[in-house]
């Protein structure tokens, strides 16, 4: 057999060699972090639901989802241990800043100067009603009315048009 005809199944066997190694890699890293586990860390199931960490057994896992709500999980079923700062940021809405110790800047440079008519200024500015090119009804003229009349009878008639007629059901076709 020449070099040719095998180099094909040669690849074919590569690609199946890398796919289940890095199957195998996923594996272990999922296994390893689920031993991992330690009473009160904050866990996310496969099933979506995040609850604290009670109790770790061989295969079984004691969650407490809430006040007086214990459940027992298979270890298989964690889908992720989270860090105590991603816990608390999805469950309890408690964001931890790092970068909170330091000033915060201002999205605008108003606030930032001690000017009484600047702030008035932003005031006014968001009491200016925007135009978006449309008519108020006091300025529309009583000329539009009749030709707005006419061009509604015209849209109600060819909608009728392309609509089918509707019948009791006796069409006659059986």
């Amino acid at each position: 057999m020449s070099l040719v005809t095998l180099l094909p199944f040669i690849v074919l066997i590569g690609a199946m060699f890398l796919m289940t190694r890095s199957a195998k890699k996923k594996q272990q890293q999922a296994a390893s972090m689920r031993n991992d586990m330690q009473p009160g860390s904050g866990v996310r199931t496969i099933g979506g639901m995040y609850a604290t960490v009670k109790e770790v057994g061989d295969d079984t896992v004691l969650l407490d989802a809430g006040p007086g709500v214990e459940l027992l999980f298979a270890k298989n079923a964690i889908g992720a241990v989270l860090t105590d700062d991603e816990y608390n940021r999805i469950v309890h809405g408690i964001e931890h800043d790092l970068k909170s110790d330091s000033d915060v800047v201002p999205d605008d440079a108003s606030s930032l100067t001690d000017d009484e008519s600047a702030d008035e200024a932003a005031a006014a500015s968001d009491e200016k009603s925007v135009d978006l090119g449309k008519k108020d009804t006091a300025e529309e003229s009583a000329d539009d009315a009749p030709a707005k009349a006419d061009a509604d009878v015209e849209d109600a008639e060819a909608k009728s048009d392309d609509e089918p007629k509707k019948t009791d059901g006796d069409s006659g076709a059986k």
